[in-house]
């Protein structure tokens, strides 16, 4: 019981064939390859497994069908180990004895039955002839584990390229043999498939690809030769016994290798709230923000009851969320004191974000005082918005940190409040604030505008401003407010052709695009 198995003391390799019988199992690595692991955003931290039926099997030389009904049939040229002498909780140092040989694979699947596998690949990856191996075997016992070469073509072009050493696998072989040897006996002439670098992309019916494993380092760089496959398509459609082929952008970018590859345009980057766009926003009233958000059906996304505790200051920044629950004295001891969620944010605030804070509009209680707005200040954070109150009221005013609150009261925080938890959905004043979105503040109060609209409301706020102050111009001078607020036909055309003229006369002192000035 959980001893190692003894190692062999004489192996003999298979026959040529390349195998000598059918393995009793194929183990497959999902993720394996530093390049790949890159190339997918992710990094597992251990080696996760798979198997593929024996059935699965294909000689070289032989056909792949890409199913009726299916686009995304996708090649993986990857290095094969095939096991000499049974392995049960071997230690990674012993591991390697127990593999006898090395070869080339295709570790073929259609992406568009992945969908109903949840990580099994039985559909995708198990089809018949879908695990060609061979042609050849090189003898364990003569390569370095860690400086084997793995290389695909596909009609003739060379698409994947890799090596087995430290800077190539994410997981030695060896690791991979002791990993599974201790969940189940790796048994004379079963099959790891040790994964795919980077390249694997989809191919078409008509398409050949070639896999080829070689130890170019070795006495004699003994290789497995090319392992030849050939695209054909099938024609026998799926019955509705079953889960049939889907697909969406998400498979076929995996599939190709990148969204560009299958011609799928990028994904939009992350919202960036811009020296430019503060500086629109800061230009732009957060009476006329909340006028253009209500356009778009955002009716309740103002702060309600916070105003500015020194008179002129305004925020403009992206979102921190702090949530305050009801006090309970048992949760106070347990959530209350020490380094709790109140000063963790405080400690992490980043420049240019707001501390936005639920306190459920109770005033009976501080939920901040001068020292942490004073180390919000020092990290840069653009302001502070709570819908409760603030003590050492004048103290905070002085570290110039622009605070919106319900105003002053000078109970500590255990009163009403126990700091809960941080960067969560809040609701500050009647108003749910998501970590991230953007909060711009002003003497009428505080907007919650979501990232996506931010340039949209500001460009329209900052359009909506110029015409009001001409309206303003031609109230001043006479002018009745019926049919010039708003504007009607008449009156818009005469604004209109006002802009044309300023911008006409303008233009000789700056010769900026308009939108930059």
């Amino acid at each position: 019981m959980g001893t190692e198995a003894h190692a062999p003391t004489a192996r003999e390799l298979p026959p040529s064939g390349p195998l000598a019988a059918r393995p009793g199992k194929i183990v497959a690595v999902h993720l394996a390859y530093v390049s790949r692991a890159e190339q997918r955003g992710r990094r597992p931290a251990a080696p996760s497994y798979f198997f593929k039926p024996a059935s699965s099997l294909a000689a070289t030389g032989g056909v792949a069908e890409r199913p009726a009904g299916t686009e995304l049939l996708a090649f993986e040229g990857e290095v094969a180990l095939v096991i000499g002498e049974p392995a049960r909780h071997v230690p990674v140092e012993r591991a390697w004895d127990h593999v006898v040989a090395v070869t080339a694979a295709n570790d073929l699947g259609v992406y568009d039955l992945r969908w109903a596998d949840k990580g099994s690949n039985v559909r995708s990856k198990g089809r018949d002839g879908y695990t060609p191996i061979g042609p050849e075997l090189l003898d364990a016992r003569v390569v370095d584990p860690a400086a084997l070469r793995i290389r695909t073509w596909v009609n003739g072009e060379l698409v994947q390229q890799d090596t087995t050493g430290d800077d190539g696998l994410l997981f030695p072989f060896a690791q991979i043999v002791a990993d599974l040897s201790q969940h189940l006996t790796l048994e004379t002439g079963d099959v790891i498939l040790t994964g795919t670098p980077a390249g694997s992309s989809v191919v078409a019916p008509g398409d050949v690809v070639e896999v080829e494993v070689d130890a170019p380092t070795a006495p004699g760089a003994p290789t497995s030769g090319r392992l030849v496959t050939t695209v054909v398509q099938g024609d026998v459609p799926f019955g509705d016994v079953g889960a049939g082929p889907k697909i969406d952008d998400t498979q076929r970018a995996e599939a190709w290798g990148s969204r560009e590859a299958a011609g799928l345009a990028p994904e939009p980057g992350p919202f960036l709230l811009t020296a430019e766009l503060v500086d629109k926003l800061r230009r732009a009233p957060v009476a006329g923000l909340s006028a253009q958000l209500r356009k778009r059906g955002l009716n309740n996304v103002l702060i309600e009851g916070v105003r500015p505790n020194t008179p002129g200051a305004t925020i403009v920044g992206r979102a921190r969320t702090l949530r305050f629950v009801p006090n309970r004295e048992d949760l106070f001891v347990s959530h209350g004191g020490g380094y709790n969620a109140q000063k963790r944010l405080f400690d992490a605030v980043d420049a240019g974000e707001v501390i936005v804070i639920e306190a459920r509009g109770e005033t009976g209680s501080a939920t901040l005082g001068d020292v942490l707005a004073l180390r919000a200040h020092v990290r840069g954070a653009a302001g502070i918005v709570t819908d409760g109150g603030v003590r050492d009221f004048d103290a905070v005013a002085a570290t110039g940190l622009p605070v919106f609150s319900q105003g002053a009261h000078p109970a500590v925080l255990g009163r009403r409040h126990v700091p809960w938890d941080t960067d969560v959905a809040v609701a500050c004043g009647g108003a749910t604030v998501l970590p991230g979105d953007v909060v711009v503040g002003d003497a009428d109060g505080v907007v919650v505008v979501p990232p996506h609209l931010v340039e949209e409301v500001a460009d329209a706020t900052i359009a909506q401003e110029e015409q009001d102050a001409w309206v303003a111009q031609q109230v001043a001078a006479g002018h009745p407010v019926d049919g010039l607020f708003p504007p009607n036909a008449e009156w818009r055309a005469r604004y209109e052709s006002w802009k044309s003229q300023s911008s006409k006369s303008q233009a000789p002192k700056s010769q900026a695009p308009r939108e930059s000035r």
